[in-house]
């Protein structure tokens, strides 16, 4: 029987914000998803109360290469870990000096209290996964699937009859709603649309979220997650279609989803939980880029 662990990041000093999963084998744990590096020590704690530390982790799987999610790969590549990811990710692990300048243009004074250091990994540490690829692993079978729409680098991994999904699967906090994550700079609706498709194809008992948890009611869940995806794509094409400028859209659309949320009577700690796994200001500036490209 599957052994998976769901390890709390506690990210921001927010529960159920960000997710690693310890995945246990006869051949030793692996993990999908490390969080930021600024969530490491609380990753640490974590798979402690399972009886492991970092340097028992030689296999880490990421979803997609956004700091939330990889931000610490590079930690366990120090202790020898294989890191598996999608191939157009790879050269930004092996250098991520990019992804980290453009991250530091976003988030500027709070690049280290978010997300922390992140440094190269070598080469051979680094296997970029087909799609389709099953990877083994004592008695487990990992299989990727890439499936790009939230970013052209992004895979879910599908472990016996469960798909850990990244963000492809969208945001769930708790009994809140489904959200679709929209960061720059690859969003994609079209390609988006493929990979909840496919999805129902591969039809898992459970999709494990890394904002947050396991979720059973699959087709409920995806026919939320494309509802939010489309009303809030048409959302910021309004914007788009009334000029306004990108501080404009940012303010509206950060109340728009401020006054969506209280009116399902979520706790203020819930509140906090939501805009720490999915910052409503990414979605505007992600949305608009997809709508520039599209429609110039």
């Amino acid at each position: 029987m599957l052994t998976v662990h769901t390890l709390d990041l506690n990210f921001l000093e927010n529960e159920e914000a960000i997710a690693s999963y310890l995945v246990e084998t006869s051949n030793g744990p692996f993990l999908i998803e490390t969080g930021p590096f600024s969530t490491f020590k609380n990753l640490e704690q974590q798979l402690s109360k399972h009886g492991y530390t970092p340097k028992d982790i030689q296999h880490v799987f990421i979803t997609h290469i956004h700091l939330d999610h990889a931000g610490a790969a590079w930690k366990f590549a120090e202790y020898g870990a294989k890191v598996y990811l999608h191939p157009f990710g790879e050269r930004h692990m092996a250098d991520p000096s990019k992804l980290m300048a453009s991250a530091k243009m976003i988030y500027k004074e709070d690049m280290d209290r978010l997300w922390g250091d992140m440094k190269s990994i070598p080469a051979d540490l680094l296997h970029a996964t087909d799609h389709e690829e099953i990877i083994t692993i004592g008695e487990v079978e990992v299989k990727a699937w890439h499936t790009p729409g939230h970013a052209n680098h992004h895979i879910a991994w599908q472990v016996g009859e469960n798909l850990f999904t990244g963000d492809v699967a969208g945001v769930k906090i708790e009994n809140g709603p489904v959200v679709a994550p929209c960061p720059p700079p690859d969003i994609n609706l079209e390609k988006w649309q493929v990979s909840i498709d496919l999805i129902r194809k591969i039809s898992p008992s459970k999709l494990y979220l890394t904002h947050f948890g396991a979720v059973s009611d699959i087709e409920s869940h995806l026919i939320a997650l494309e509802k939010d995806l489309y009303d809030t794509a048409e959302l910021i094409k309004g914007y788009i279609d009334q000029e306004l400028s990108l501080p404009e859209m940012e303010e509206l659309f950060i109340n728009h989803v401020d006054s969506a949320l209280r009116a399902l009577n979520l706790t203020e700690e819930m509140l906090k939980q939501y805009d720490a796994a999915n910052p409503p200001f990414m979605s505007v500036a992600g949305l608009l880029r997809y709508w520039q490209k599209k429609l110039n």
